[in-house]
C-alpha cells in the first residue's frame, strides 16, 4: 500500500515543479535566476489562468515550487520515502539523507527567496507545512523502534524547522541551521551504525543497552550529536534552533502563530 503512494507522491512534486517552471517561462521568457529575479516585481498582482481558475500568479508559481521542495525534503504527507531509505548503508545515509540530497527542498526555498517574499500567502503555507512536519515527524519518532528510522523522523522533523525559518523570511537562519544540522546529524547517523555493527547487525533498539563500557568511544560521540540535536546550550543545534524560534516569533505572517503553538506542544511533548 505504501508503495503506490510513494510513486504517486514522486510524481506529483516532480509535476508541480515542472509546471511552476513553465508557468515562469510563460510569464517571464526566460527561466534566467538574474532575469527572473528582476522581473519578478512586476508580476506582483498578476493572475494566470489554471483549470479554469484564475490565481495570483506569483502565489501559484511558489506554492507549486514549494510543493517540489515537500517532496525533495520530506515533508508532512510527503515523507514517507525517507524511512524507507534508511534501509541503505549508514554512511550513505549520513551523506546524502542527512546533509545534501534532502535538504535541496530547503535551498531551493532560499534561491527563489526574492519570489517568495513577493507571495506573502505561499510564505503561510511554508511555515504551516513546516511547522506540521516539525511536530508530526517528531511524534512518529517517539514510537520507533529501528535505531535509524528514529534518526532518519528527526531528519523530517527538524527540515521543517528550516521551512519555518524560510517561511518567516529568515532565508539565512534556515541555511545555518541547515548546515549545523549536516554534522550533527551525519555524526548521529555514523554513530548509529557503529552501534549497529557492534550489536551484529542488529537495527532493534529494544534489544540493545549497557553499551556504553563496550563502545566508549560511539557514546561520547552520539552524546555529542544527541546534545547538538536538542539544542544544549553552547552547541550549534543550540545557536541555529534558537535563531528558527526567535525569527518565528518577530515574524509578521499570521501562520507564524501557528508555528509558535506547535513549538509549545512539542516542548511539551519531550517532558
Amino acid at each position: 500500500m505504501v508503495m503506490p503512494f510513494e510513486k504517486a507522491g514522486e510524481g506529483m512534486h516532480t509535476a508541480a515543479s515542472a509546471t511552476a517552471i513553465f508557468a515562469l517561462f510563460m510569464l517571464v521568457g526566460t527561466v534566467d535566476f538574474d532575469t527572473v529575479f528582476a522581473q519578478a516585481p512586476s508580476l506582483t498582482g498578476k493572475t494566470i489562468p489554471f483549470f479554469g481558475w484564475h490565481p495570483d500568479a506569483l502565489t501559484l508559481i511558489c506554492l507549486l515550487l514549494f510543493m517540489g521542495a515537500m517532496g525533495k525534503s520530506a515533508q508532512f504527507l510527503l515523507h514517507t520515502w525517507l524511512p524507507d531509505a534508511m534501509e541503505g548503508p549508514t554512511p550513505v545515509s549520513a551523506l546524502i539523507h542527512a546533509a545534501t540530497m534532502v535538504t535541496a527542498g530547503v535551498f531551493m526555498v532560499a534561491r527563489l527567496s526574492p519570489l517568495f517574499e513577493l507571495a506573502p500567502v505561499a510564505q503561510g503555507v511554508v511555515i504551516f507545512i513546516g511547522a506540521t512536519t516539525a511536530l508530526f515527524a517528531a511524534t512518529i519518532g517517539l514510537v520507533q523502534n529501528d535505531i535509524k528510522r528514529i534518526v532518519a523522523y528527526s531528519t523530517c522533523s527538524q527540515l521543517g524547522y528550516m521551512f519555518v525559518a524560510m517561511g518567516a523570511g529568515a532565508y539565512s537562519v534556515g541555511m545555518f541551521h541547515l548546515f549545523t544540522h549536516a554534522f550533527f546529524k551525519a555524526l548521529l547517523f555514523l554513530g548509529s551504525g557503529s552501534v549497529i555493527v557492534a550489536m551484529h547487525h542488529e537495527q532493534d533498539i529494544r534489544n540493545m543497552g549497557g553499551l556504553k563500557d563496550r563502545i566508549p568511544f560511539t557514546y561520547v560521540v552520539m552524546l555529542i550529536g544527541t546534545l547538538a540535536l536538542t539544542g544544549f546550550p553552547l552547541t550549534a543545534g543550540y545557536f541555529s534552533k534558537d535563531a528558527i524560534i526567535e525569527s518565528a516569533l518577530v515574524a509578521h505572517n499570521p501562520m507564524a502563530l501557528y508555528e509558535r503553538v506547535q513549538k509549545y506542544l512539542l516542548s511539551y511533548e519531550y517532558r
